[in-house]
This record gives structure tokens, sequence and C-alpha cells, in this order.
């Protein structure tokens, strides 16, 4: 099973994933955690560089090198996977298509060039207003989250792509435990039937 948290920075998605991991850990499964991007890869540093303002890249480099972070580890979770190992992710596919979309590249080609990668079991998009992740974190903020508008249009993707079966989507505007619990409903939906 691959779960996958979505949302804007500062939605808690590191918080709900360590969370859940401790939950499935604690019931005896055998849990993988990733964070994408992982900047200690040789992709991962040329991302942080970008975002730091160190590269200029256009958006589909960007995206490119996202997808090609995320590549970095398809072997990897294919095994955890065929081992009967949760894998989950803090970001995943779905983030290339916020935000790609958001800067105007075509959704569709940001679903085939990830097509390849292991499809997730359920996507959890902890919801939160560009407003709010700003007030979450006031100093040391990426090109990315300093975009109030472009974190619009990237909550608008991850709202629309939150339509489709697979997804559940969490207020993570609301107390941390409320979240953890929702998150755990939603997780435990999806063992139940599988």
């Amino acid at each position: 099973m691959l779960i996958a948290f979505e949302g804007l920075d500062q939605s808690g998605k590191e918080t709900q994933a360590r969370y859940l991991c401790e939950m499935l850990a604690a019931e005896g499964r055998v849990v993988r955690a990733i964070s994408f991007p992982d900047y200690e890869t040789a992709i991962g540093i040329e991302i942080g560089r970008a975002l730091k303002g160190e590269r200029d890249f256009g958006p589909e480099v960007m995206q490119l090198l996202y997808v090609a972070n995320r590549f970095e580890y398809k072997a990897r979770i294919d095994q955890w996977l065929a081992a009967g190992d949760v894998v989950v992710c803090d970001r995943y596919k779905a983030s290339s298509v916020a935000y790609g979309e958001a800067m105007g590249l075509d959704p569709e080609w940001l679903h085939l060039i990830q097509a390849p990668l292991p499809a997730a079991t359920l996507t959890i998009l902890l919801d939160i207003t560009p407003d709010t992740a700003a007030a979450r974190k006031h100093a040391g903020r990426d090109k990315f989250e300093r975009d109030l508008a472009l974190l619009g249009r990237v909550r608008a993707s991850y709202l629309r792509q939150a339509s489709a079966p697979g997804w559940t989507t969490v207020d993570a505007s609301q107390p941390r435990e409320d979240v953890r619990t929702a998150v755990a409903n939603a997780v435990g939906a999806v063992t139940a039937g599988s």
C-alpha cells in the first residue's frame, strides 16, 4: 500500500506522515517513509539550488527534476510494495501536477511522464488556504512559498485532483489531533477494504 500526503507547504504533511508511520508500525506493519523532494540525491541537490534562487530553471525543467527525483526511488518503492510494506510519501505525483498546472503546464503531460511510477493506493490532501500557509511560516520561505497567487492556483489544482477516486480531503486548519483522527479513519477505511 502506498499512501501519499499532498497539500500546500505548512499543511502538516510531515507531521501527519510521521503520525501515520508510527500508527502503522504499532500495528506491526513494515513502514517505509519517503519525503519528496529528497534533497540528498544529485537531482535533489539541483532542486534545492533552484528553490534558493541559485539556478534559473523554467517550469518544465523544474517539474522534470521533481519527477526524476521520484524515479530515483522507483526500484525501491516497487521492491517495498512487492514485499507487502506500506510506503508513506510526504508529497508524490500530485505535487507535480498541482505546481506544474499552477505554472501553466499541461496536467495531462504531468500525469503521463509519471505514469511508470507506482500508483498511490490513497492520496490524502491536507487542505489549507495560502493565507494559512503563510501565517504558519514567516521566515525562510522559498520562492514558491512567497507567491500567494501561485499557491491559490496550486490549491485549486489539488482540489480538482481530489475529486478523483482514491483521494480523501482533510481540513488541515483544524487542530492537529483532529487531522490525525481524520487521517487514521481514511487509512483505516482503505486497509479494511484491502
